[in-house]
């Protein structure tokens, strides 16, 4: 399953399955329509610029209650700490602080009355870390559990480094659905990566837009469209 993240939530009923970000909806003051949607945590953006965050995940879990009522929510995704190396060097933590943070802010969000299930988010940097994430885990994830994997999208242009850290969790929880946060048409291309996933997420459209000189068109919903239709021929 591919889910486009999107900019303006105004244009997730465009969409059959969206992503959008808690912090584009910070301001907001009413629901809006969509499909199958997921509510990113904002980790990224957050962490690389505040170096840590600045909602409680009881503050977050009450703007996930509050958007649960905009289309199908079908998802939540925990405040994960990213483990790239600019990201350590921002929070000034190494890759076992993060993973420990990482599940310290699932465990105090999975303790919340959630009318959403909650994403669990794998991290790391070589795939032995990642394993050691999985295993920290433990049964907090469920046999099947729907299980996003971080960190990976630094790494679109070399697809077999993000196959080794699927097959690396893989190896050690064969049942988990992984979902690749900001898979890149890449990877998304590459038919072992395509296998080992369950679903993924990507706003590459915006940033080619942007890249490319056409800064106009990185909100329209027609150029995301076009990802998707890009990305659906691809996973076919």
């Amino acid at each position: 399953m591919f889910f486009v993240g999107l900019h303006h939530p105004n244009h997730a009923f465009l969409f059959p399955r969206a992503c959008i970000s808690v912090l584009r909806l910070r301001n907001r003051k009413t629901p809006f329509p969509a499909n199958d949607w997921i509510l990113d945590s904002g980790a990224f953006s957050t962490l690389r610029q505040h170096g840590t965050f600045l909602d409680t995940p009881g503050e977050y879990a009450e703007a996930i209650r509050r958007w649960a009522g905009s289309g199908r929510l079908v998802a939540a995704v925990t405040q994960d700490y990213m483990c790239e190396p600019f990201m350590l060097a921002r929070t000034g933590l190494t890759v076992a602080d993060h993973q420990v943070l990482t599940i310290d802010r699932y465990d105090q969000l999975a303790a919340k009355p959630l009318p959403v299930p909650l994403l669990p988010v794998l991290q790391g940097q070589t795939p032995a870390q990642y394993q050691t994430h999985v295993r920290a885990y433990g049964k907090r994830l469920s046999y099947g559990a729907w299980v996003g994997v971080g960190s990976v999208c630094r790494r679109n242009g070399t697809p077999d480094d993000v196959l080794a850290i699927l097959r690396a969790v893989h190896d050690v929880r064969p049942d988990l659905r992984l979902h690749g946060f900001g898979v890149k048409t890449t990877s998304l291309a590459h038919r072992s990566v395509q296998a080992h996933l369950y679903s993924a997420d990507s706003m590459a459209w915006s940033f080619a837009a942007r890249r490319d000189g056409r800064g106009t068109d990185a909100n329209r919903p027609e150029e995301a469209m076009k990802f998707v239709d890009r990305i659906e021929a691809l996973i076919t």
